[in-house]
């Protein structure tokens, strides 16, 4: 050997022994910190599922390719990153020796083709990233970039590092091969024996480079473990555990529902809880569960997050991704203080480190870990809080965050946790709240309108809607839950009207439970008023348990036009549920899915306007979209009546509209208000399709989406854009397309097929007009009619979107298990674009919003009924509020 192996040989293995020590000593660091977290059994099991589950996202890349062309290249990295540690081994002997290969394997063609794969893969995977990153630089772009707020000096240093991992095997085997040590057969390392042929004869240059890919190997590992919370290297590792021990064993979100509030690893019981002993939601760091410390530690700074949240892209505070790291951050400046005992009450004082050894155990403690205690972790800037109060409150709980996370952090029961420590320990949330949770506990709905005044939506209709009257009939197959903006918004009533006409003319045997009917209580579980949550939902789920007195599972069924009540009725009261006692079980659809059922089996029949030339864009809803994932029945209802134009921002990659999280009743101070952004974007849509400016129809599903799009386009066209523009809910809509066919001479085959259950033909749901060729491609033409209607309503009701009837339907009848959706933020300060609904302390005067329909579409629905899926293919632009970043 020569001085130069030697010398590179003793440093790589000195660097080595010093790598691997302080990285365990990182690792027992970091575990006890991740401990001091409270207690979760209920992420341990069952293992083989959790472990599937983790081998397929990791594996498969499931969530990262949601962004193909990054997703691509960072498996690529990935796979390079795991797969040459074999190499690495070998390159630690090939210091010291330059003739050395693995024995067996070392010389064998196909793991020489496997290492080279992964070594041009790394590099090719690696240099687009690098690329990618300076183009997204955010000394460029500022908040638009998804890399806004990351440590973008951590992310160079990996990255270089991984490039020098995946040159320097090339190279190295190249080196041999200059030296005519490397014997393997040409197809198997094409790229190494091509740089072989250039580099000259030379051990010394094996053994500098092999050093070179061992030292920097080495150093990345020193530095991790100088750095906890390096979250994009540590992600490598810990990544792994953070999917295997994700909330739900089957690999569903963490959305729809919000975990129970849990104290020392068990659900706590309110009534028999102790604030003095429990944990009531989370006020400090520790008292998160170690999930969630887990969860802090394994994010990898991407951004994506950030650059999906409608609270960020409207120059708001929070941005979940910073939200994240800051908790991260706290956490691990304060673990020596907990580590060694130190804990305090809820009024501040010292109770962990007591006793007559009190101060010197304190005096033991880092200085900044002690300080780190000391600050609340949610307060403003003049106390040092961890979490700034409008960042905890500007979330809308829309589950854009936890749709994209490409390693599973649970944001959205992070922030409910926070908030329900603020409002049941602390009593700070913001004034507006005060008056929504009187009114709910008080008169059992958002806005203390009397329950006497559930069924006057009913009162117009010329057939008498079914009631219950303390028995439910056999005959009977919905309950049908209006919920309280059904019930009471004026806008959202014209939706009821709909529904319980289009379920009389299908024959749908349905009723309703008008003053037995109260609030589900998702807005005060959304704003952390778990008590009052709870609260209701058990006199709630008493009341329907009543009613379904003698059902068995399975035909306890009920159909909701809202997505906030389906997603707490369906994915919520099941947790209320004791010993197994059943309770709180229902099977909940959405009024979007059944309709789509009763078009496809020919109980409904829409006819399109041909004459009508408006296209119709679909709004969805968070809590029916991204909560309970569904996405083609609205659609697919939308398709048959009308030509679909998708937003940029759909699907689940849809923009709130501002309402979730309890945000309907707060007022919006900070930024762009959401609902003008996302109206904006629909408006733009709309318009893409040149002429003399934008008309046709945003369509939507949920009552309160409906009133924020209302309001926002109320405010677009006081600024002279979307005057041809209207607001409808797909049951309007269908119910339109429908009437239309009461005018014309029935033919005999839709004679009938509304008189009973008929076999479609096609795979989407069929109009009379619709031409053969069409229905031969299954797909539908277009519908819309105009309806005129806008009303002015104040910030603090649910002001009424602008409406019209129009054609729209469901699919088919799914479980509620699957049913995912985030219901968006709240827009209060342009009037709302309603057409009769009253405000509740406001004059309301009727001004016609001109407006029709789209024309017939000629693309087919793809696929068993459902509509073929859009791509997602980048965000809107605006002009008040800058595009998100989307790649």
């Amino acid at each position: 050997m020569t001085w130069v192996q030697w010398v590179l040989g003793i440093l790589t293995v000195a660097t080595a022994v010093v790598a691997v020590a302080l990285v365990w000593r990182t690792t027992a660091s970091m575990v006890a910190t991740i401990r001091l977290g409270q207690p979760d059994s209920s992420r341990t099991g069952p293992f083989w599922p959790r472990l599937g589950v983790m081998a397929k996202e990791v594996l498969g890349h499931t969530r990262m390719m949601k962004w193909s062309h990054v997703g691509v290249f960072h498996w690529l990295v990935m796979v390079g990153f795991g797969g040459l540690i074999l190499a690495l081994v070998e390159a630690f002997v090939e210091v010291w020796n330059p003739h050395f290969h693995l024995p067996i394997i070392g010389e064998w063609g196909p793991y020489s083709l496997w290492v080279e794969i992964l070594g041009v893969g790394t590099i090719v995977g690696i240099v687009p990233l690098i690329i990618y990153r300076q183009v997204k630089n955010p000394r460029r772009l500022g908040r638009t970039s998804r890399f806004y707020g990351s440590n973008m000096g951590r992310a160079y240093f990996v990255e270089f590092v991984v490039f020098l991992e995946g040159a320097g095997i090339l190279i190295v085997r190249g080196a041999k091969d200059a030296l005519g040590y490397f014997d393997v057969p040409a197809w198997s390392a094409p790229v190494s024996l091509a740089l072989g042929s250039v580099l000259p004869p030379s051990e010394a240059l094996v053994s500098v480079f092999a050093a070179i890919k061992v030292l920097s190997a080495m150093i990345w590992l020193i530095v991790l473990a100088a750095k906890p919370t390096m979250g994009v290297a540590w992600h490598r590792f810990t990544a792994f555990f953070n999917i295997y021990f994700k909330r739900e064993a089957d690999g569903r979100k963490a959305l729809g529902d919000v975990k129970p509030m849990t104290s020392k690893g068990k659900v706590l019981d309110l009534e028999e809880a102790d604030p003095d002993t429990d944990v009531f939601g989370v006020g400090k760091v520790e008292d998160f569960s170690w999930k969630g410390l887990l969860d802090f530690t394994t994010c990898t700074e991407c951004g994506r997050c950030q650059s999906q949240c409608p609270a960020w892209n409207t120059e708001k505070p929070l941005s979940p991704k910073l939200l994240v790291n800051a908790l991260r951050d706290h956490a691990y400046a304060k673990a020596p203080y907990l580590l060694a005992g130190g804990s305090k009450d809820m009024t501040g004082d010292e109770v962990g480190l007591t006793g007559d050894d009190a101060e010197a155990r304190l005096a033991a403690i880092p200085e900044a870990a002690v300080k780190e205690a000391e600050r609340p972790l949610v307060g403003g800037e003049d106390v040092l809080g961890v979490i700034d109060p409008d960042i905890l409150w500007s979330c809308t709980t829309c589950g854009a965050c936890v749709e994209q996370c490409p390693v599973d952090i649970e944001h959205v029961d992070h922030i409910v946790d926070m908030r329900r420590y603020q409002v049941m320990i602390e009593t700070e949330f913001p004034t507006e709240l005060s008056g929504l949770f009187k009114n709910l506990e008080n008169k059992g709905n958002p806005w203390g309108f009397n329950q006497k005044d559930r069924l006057a939506w009913a009162e117009e209709l010329p057939f008498e809607v079914p009631v219950f009257d303390g028995e439910l009939s056999p005959n009977t197959e919905y309950v049908y839950w209006v919920g309280c903006a059904g019930a009471f918004d004026d806008n959202a009533k014209k939706t009821s009207k709909a529904t319980a006409e289009l379920l009389h003319r299908a024959g749908v045997n349905y009723v309703v439970l008008g003053a037995e009917e109260t609030c589900t209580g998702d807005p005060a579980r959304r704003a952390g008023n778990e008590f009052l949550f709870q609260m209701m939902a058990q006199q709630t789920a008493e009341m329907l348990n009543a009613v379904f007195e003698g059902r068995e599972p399975g035909t306890r069924k009920i159909v909701t036009t809202c997505p906030h009540c389906l997603n707490s009725l369906s994915r919520e009261y099941p947790q209320l549920s004791q010993d197994g006692d059943g309770g709180g079980h229902y099977e909940v659809i959405h009024h979007t899915q059944l309709l789509n059922k009763l078009v496809r089996t020919g109980k409904l029949v829409p006819v399109a306007d041909s004459d009508s030339g408006r296209n119709v864009t679909y709004h969805d809803p968070c809590y029916l979209g991204r909560h309970n994932e569904v996405y083609e029945e609205p659609r697919e209802l939308v398709s048959a009546v009308g030509t679909l134009t998708e937003m940029p921002r759909h699907a689940d990659r849809s923009m709130c509209c501002g309402a979730g999280g309890a945000r309907m009743w707060m007022e919006e101070r900070i930024g762009q208000r959401i609902n003008i952004t996302r109206t904006a974007e629909a408006v733009e849509t709309l318009g893409a399709g040149g002429g003399d400016g934008a008309a046709g129809t945003i369509a939507v599903g949920c009552p309160f989406c409906r009133t924020m799009i209302g309001d926002g386009l109320t405010a677009q066209q006081a600024q002279g854009s979307g005057e041809n523009i209207q607001v409808r809910d797909v049951a309007q809509m269908l119910l339109a397309s429908v009437q239309r066919g009461d005018a014309q001479t029935p033919s005999p085959k839709s004679v009938a097929a509304t008189e009973g259950d008929v076999e479609q033909t096609t795979d989407s749901p069929l109009t009379e007009n619709t031409p053969a060729s069409a229905a031969d491609a299954g797909t539908a033409p277009a519908d819309a009619t105009p309806e005129a209607g806008s009303v002015t309503k104040e910030q603090t009701d649910p002001a009424p979107a602008s409406t019209t009837d129009g054609p729209d339907a469901d699919r088919s009848e799914v479980t509620t298990e699957k049913n995912d959706e985030a219901l968006a933020g709240s827009a209060k300060d342009g009037p709302a674009e309603t057409e009769d609904g009253p405000a509740k302390d406001a004059l309301i005067s009727d001004s016609p919003t001109p407006g029709t329909e789209a024309q017939p579409e000629t693309d087919p629905i793809t696929g068993h009924g459902q509509a073929a899926k859009p791509e997602t293919n980048g965000h809107a632009k605006s002009d008040s509020t800058a595009k998100p970043d989307n790649n």
